[in-house]
């Protein structure tokens, strides 16, 4: 187990997930004050999902010609400064170009750093290193929104604070750069884009973790505004979907390290995420119940991530798990484009229910299409 490394990559990603907390819900109530439709405000959004896409062919041939860690560095410094860029940005048109620079870098970091941490980590130990992973990130996420019910919306400070957190994960890049890995990958395109069909249960399931958390990120501050709640409780309440991520997703892991066919936990994941949506229009009403409802509920999804990318592990090694893993934030990055524009097209729609209506069809698809891969007995 090589902890300097685990411990520099998830270090320096989740001090990034404080700053995705804090930003994402302060752009879209900033796009709300300004009298935009919640439709526009899920294109703006979407729009990093396209950033997404493009990015993850370059990630792994960047950080062959530069090396893991000056490429991350690169993009940490690229990010920070297109967050600052929203700040300074007066017309809504420029808000696209700022999104797609954002979730470039961002998208690299990610695909590099999870790549880091899943070459450090033992087979045996790979369900237990990742829920670290995704327990550290998500107290990262669930950091952000609480720092933004404490700032609001108003003036440079959240932005100050974004590009100051940003800027700090740079310190465990550099602290453990001697450590990094070296990736050596084999075929073009076409190789990087056969994996999503390689192991399908596993990118399905991060394309449906990225069009939740992106648009539910997104759009719930609108939607708690919209059924009564000020900026400060709506915050809150995604403070408890972060916090039930922090709980969960180490015993998550630990259990699907001792499972024989992760794709049934993952199964399970999207049945408790599509009963919480049925559940969410009936006690919106109750700050508490909902606040409770979220902390299960939120812990439960994030395992689709934490486990479908235990599950990539353990099906595939070397410059293949490179290149699977960028196939597996391509997916994510379809989900951050579908997300957004649907449920804010949902919303628009079919009033406020629209928002969980629209994620509940989300996890309803994967429960058909993760169901009969188990049923017809695919493999992967």
């Amino acid at each position: 187990m090589r902890w300097l490394s685990i411990s520099a990559a998830i270090a320096s990603i989740s001090v990034v997930g404080i700053a995705i907390g804090l930003g994402m819900p302060l752009l879209s109530i900033i796009l709300e004050s300004r009298g935009y439709s919640a439709s526009m405000i899920g294109l703006n959004t979407a729009i990093a999902g396209l950033a997404s896409i493009t990015a993850a062919p370059l990630a792994t041939p960047l950080a062959v010609r530069f090396g893991v860690v000056w490429t991350m560095l690169a993009m940490i410094l690229l990010g920070a400064l297109a967050f600052m860029g929203f700040y300074f940005a007066p017309a809504f048109w420029m808000w696209f170009p700022l999104r797609v620079m954002l979730h470039l870098a961002l998208t690299v970091l990610f695909i590099l750093s999870e790549f880091w941490i899943s070459t450090s980590a033992p087979p045996h130990r790979r369900g237990l290193v990742l829920g670290i992973y995704a327990t550290v990130l998500s107290l990262g996420f669930a950091a952000g929104p609480w720092l933004f019910s404490q700032m609001g919306s108003g003036g440079f400070m959240p932005f100050g604070t974004v590009f100051v957190l940003v800027m700090i994960a740079a310190i465990p890049v550099l602290a453990a750069w001697r450590e990094s890995p070296n990736i050596t990958p084999e075929g073009g395109s076409s190789g990087f884009i056969r994996y999503i069909w390689i192991v399908p249960t596993a990118t399905a399931a991060v394309l449906v973790f990225g069009a939740v958390e992106t648009g539910g990120f997104a759009l719930f501050p609108v939607f708690g505004n919209r059924i009564g709640y000020s900026e400060g409780d709506a915050a809150l309440l995604l403070t408890m979907i972060g916090l039930g991520n922090v709980f969960m997703q180490i015993p998550l892991g630990m259990i699907s390290d001792r499972v024989n066919d992760r794709r049934y936990l993952l199964l399970i994941c999207a049945v408790v995420g599509l009963a919480g949506m049925i559940l969410l229009p009936h006690i919106q009403g109750n700050w508490y119940v909902m606040a409770g409802l979220l902390f299960l509920w939120g812990g439960v999804v994030a395992a689709l991530y934490t486990i479908g990318l235990a599950h990539l592990g353990s099906r595939l090694s070397g410059h293949e798990l490179a290149n699977a893993n960028a196939a597996f934030v391509l997916c994510y990055g379809f989900g951050m484009i579908l997300g957004p524009q649907a449920i804010g097209i949902g919303m628009d729609a079919m009033g406020t229910n629209g928002f969980a209506w629209t994620l509940g069809a989300f996890f309803a698809a994967y429960i058909l299409l993760a169901g009969s891969r188990l049923v017809l007995g695919g493999r992967s």
